[in-house]
């Protein structure tokens, strides 16, 4: 909102009550309208400074007064139109809703109007979900969700500025990746043989691809005479329902070359899902997905991990394991058996390498050791001192 000043410097005059009273109006630059703006003080000079605070807000472009809608309010209907007409993928919506719903939506918080929303408010409201033990990636992921919210106050003129901004986001701390070794890979797959997740189990294994890539991977992106895997997108849920979106980032829609194994695990995969057809008849959907149920519909990826996780409790694996954890052995056996990283990074999609030394460093250090070692051996005579 934006306007020019309409009666000079305004008015002022003193109440009966004793206050002080302020008032000056200015043309909305977006509705052509004359909005009349009033302050108060206990003094004249105190009437004077409000007046003149908020008239430098509307020459920046700034509503001259916040808005008393509760926070709660603007959230719903934030997620209700900006969240919606978003360019986001549908799982972040259908997450943001959620976060949006379970804490700025209801709580103390909810109840504080846009106006006295205060950077304190948001530190109370990240200390409250701390004590109640929310991970701390959800407590992120609630701040930068108020954020965006706030982000969309100051853009409708509701809010001058964003007092979000005003506090740092919260940090995840840094978790070493787990990966399997070889014992502990072939214990979890021989829990879960049989089972209706076995193969894409193994292919995870094989390629290090993501949970939701694997599971959107469509027949007609796999080339099995040449040996490769075009992937194209991820599989996610949105509310209750599985949806295929756009790859992570640029380098995630990538080429992926398949080695003999995965090759004979898709075509195990090939036959058991042609059987699977003729025995569901016309109750097969006709999808292309390459791992699918009974029926043909995509797997869900929530019973996936759920299968890799009682499989590996049934294994007696310790630590946390889950369908990521198929990722991370990948990676680090190819990066121990001599991989170039650059290499490692290109497979799993990595949006640099950056990221995947940071990811592995415990493993590329191994490697580092290695390489000093041979140049040491190799300069040694050259290095050595001469008595």
């Amino acid at each position: 909102m934006s306007g020019k000043r309409a009666n000079g410097d305004g008015s002022l005059r003193k109440r009966s009550d004793g206050r002080w009273e302020s008032r000056f109006s200015y043309i909305d630059a977006a509705t052509g309208e004359t909005k009349r703006v009033t302050s108060y003080g206990r003094t004249q000079a105190e009437a004077r400074a409000r007046m003149a605070e908020k008239r430098k807000r509307v020459d920046e472009g700034k509503p001259a007064t916040d808005s008393a809608v509760k926070l709660g309010a603007f959230a719903d209907s934030w997620v209700r139109s900006t969240l919606a007409a978003s360019g986001r993928k549908d799982s972040t919506k259908a997450t943001y809703s959620t976060l949006a719903r379970g804490y700025l939506m209801k709580g103390k918080i909810a109840e504080v109007p846009l106006a006295r929303l205060r950077a304190r408010d948001v530190e109370e409201l990240l200390l409250a979900m701390r004590a109640d033990g929310k991970a701390p990636s959800t407590v992120r992921q609630a701040y930068t969700v108020l954020r965006a919210v706030l982000d969309a106050a100051v853009r409708d003129g509701a809010v001058a500025k964003n007092v979000a901004a005003q506090v740092g986001r919260p940090g995840v701390p840094r978790v070493e990746a787990r990966a399997l070794s070889a014992a502990e890979l072939a214990r979890l797959l021989s829990a879960i043989e049989g089972g209706p997740f076995e193969d894409l189990v193994r292919f995870l294994a094989l390629t290090g691809l993501r949970r939701g890539e694997a599971l959107a991977l469509r027949w007609s992106a796999v080339d099995l005479d040449r040996r490769v895997a075009h992937i194209r997108g991820t599989l996610g849920q949105a509310g209750r329902e599985p949806v295929v979106s756009e790859p992570k980032s640029a380098r995630s829609r990538r080429t992926v070359a398949l080695s003999p194994t995965a090759i004979q695990i898709l075509r195990g995969v090939e036959e058991k899902q042609r059987s699977a057809r003729e025995r569901a008849c016309d109750r097969w959907v006709e999808r292309d997905f390459v791992f699918t149920t009974a029926v043909g519909s995509p797997l869900d990826p929530r019973n996936a991990l759920r299968a890799v996780q009682s499989g590996a409790q049934a294994a007696g694996l310790e630590g946390e394991v889950g369908l990521h954890t198929l990722r991370h052995t990948a990676a680090s056996m190819m990066l121990a058996a001599g991989v170039p990283i650059t290499e490692v990074s290109a497979m799993l999609g990595h949006s640099s390498i950056a990221i995947t030394g940071d990811i592995y460093g415990h493993v590329t250090h191994a490697g580092q050791r290695s390489a000093a070692d041979v140049l040491a051996a190799a300069l040694t005579p050259t290095l050595t001192p001469t008595r």
